[in-house]
Order: C-alpha cells, then sequence, then structure tokens
C-alpha cells in the first residue's frame, strides 16, 4: 500500500482543503473511470458521489444529441447537477458546525459544462445562450462554492458512445479551461501522458490530503 493509499484509508482522512471535486472532459474522456477509481480510494458515501446526471435528464426529457446546440436541454442539465449538489452538500460535514473532518464530495461532470457546451456552439444564438445560463441565478449562488472546490479537466480518451454529442475535444478544451479562469474556480489537468488510471488517482489526492 502506498503513503497516498494508508493516508486516505480512514474516513474523516481527506480534510476540508476542497468542498468537493468535480471531473470534466469532453464527452467519453474516461471521467467516469476516473470518478469509480477516486471514489474507491477515497471511501467517498454514495450519497457524495453524484454520478453524471445529463445522460439522465437526456432520457427523462426525451433530449437527444442533435439537440446539444438548445438552451432546453442545457438548462435542463444544470438545474438538475445543482440540485444532485445541493443534496450531497448537505451531507459533507459530520456536524452541523463544520469543524469535523469530512470527504469531498465527487462529482462526474459540473454545473459549468452547459456553459461550456454553449461556449464552444458554433450554431447562432450560440452567445445568447451562454449568457442566459451564465447569469441564471442558480447558478451565480453556486460559484462561491465551486471556488472551494478541485475542477479535474481530464486528457482525451475518446470513444463515441452513440449519445451524447462528440465535440472538438480542443475547442472543448480551451473553453473549459478559459471559463474556469472566468469564474476564478481551482483546477488542475490530468495531461495525456497521464495515461494510467492509479497514476492519475494518486495525483489527485496529493491536492486533497494534508
Amino acid at each position: 500500500m502506498s503513503a497516498d493509499s494508508a493516508a486516505i484509508s480512514r474516513r474523516g482522512s481527506v480534510i476540508g482543503r476542497y468542498n468537493a471535486v468535480f471531473v470534466l472532459g469532453p464527452s467519453s474522456s474516461g471521467k467516469t473511470t476516473l470518478c469509480e477509481a477516486l471514489a474507491r480510494r477515497l471511501h467517498i458515501p454514495r450519497a457524495q458521489y453524484i454520478k453524471e446526471v445529463a445522460r439522465t435528464v437526456m432520457k427523462t426529457h426525451g433530449f437527444s444529441r442533435n439537440d446539444t446546440d438548445t438552451y432546453d436541454m442545457q438548462y435542463s442539465i444544470m438545474l438538475a447537477q445543482l440540485e444532485a449538489e445541493t443534496r450531497a452538500n448537505k451531507l459533507i460535514f459530520a456536524d452541523e458546525d463544520g469543524t469535523d473532518p469530512h470527504l469531498p464530495i465527487l462529482s462526474d461532470r459540473s454545473a459549468v459544462d452547459p456553459i461550456v457546451y454553449a461556449g464552444t456552439s458554433t450554431v447562432a444564438g450560440a452567445e445568447e445562450r451562454r449568457r442566459r445560463l451564465l447569469e441564471d441565478e442558480t447558478f451565480q449562488v453556486v460559484l462561491p462554492f465551486y471556488r472551494q472546490s478541485l475542477f479535474e479537466p481530464v486528457a482525451e480518451w475518446l470513444v463515441d458512445d452513440g449519445v451524447r454529442s462528440m465535440e472538438d475535444p480542443r475547442r472543448y478544451g480551451e473553453a473549459l479551461h478559459s471559463t474556469l479562469a472566468e469564474f476564478e474556480i481551482p483546477y488542475i489537468t490530468l495531461g495525456e501522458a497521464m495515461r494510467d488510471i492509479s497514476q492519475r488517482v494518486d495525483y489527485v489526492v496529493r491536492y486533497l490530503t494534508v
């Protein structure tokens, strides 16, 4: 067992440097694989692990990849993600005054994603859609929480799943990094050279443990 593994083998050993960890990246690029590995290593409770909500929203609302550039789809995904984060956020502290160490929320994607997608769209009206999403009150409320969280853009291991839109990974990456910088949200990037999943997990853990 590595030193990092030993350091996080107990609940409560991941102290509140960050309130949450959000794993971002292009569609089908290995985010879920990383999230599952992090959840196992950090012993994240199921209620604090938010699995990608976009797919559920697409199924329940009848959206397809052809709707990716619509405001209705991206706004529905944003609201569902924020609702999931609100539920998980209530559980991160061990007691009411938050003095005990806590494990972070772990999320596959975030409410930033719809804004990034709007920023990469070449369809007419994309700039207006991005503005509406950005200025939405529910998103503005969560920004302070995001600024105390760790975002992880991951490199591209692209596999078309036939559901989500296969966006240009370079264009997505540029929009994602500029959006995180615009909102002053802390992030680390897991580059293409870091392909081994255990290496990726160890890299993230170093930012979470004390």
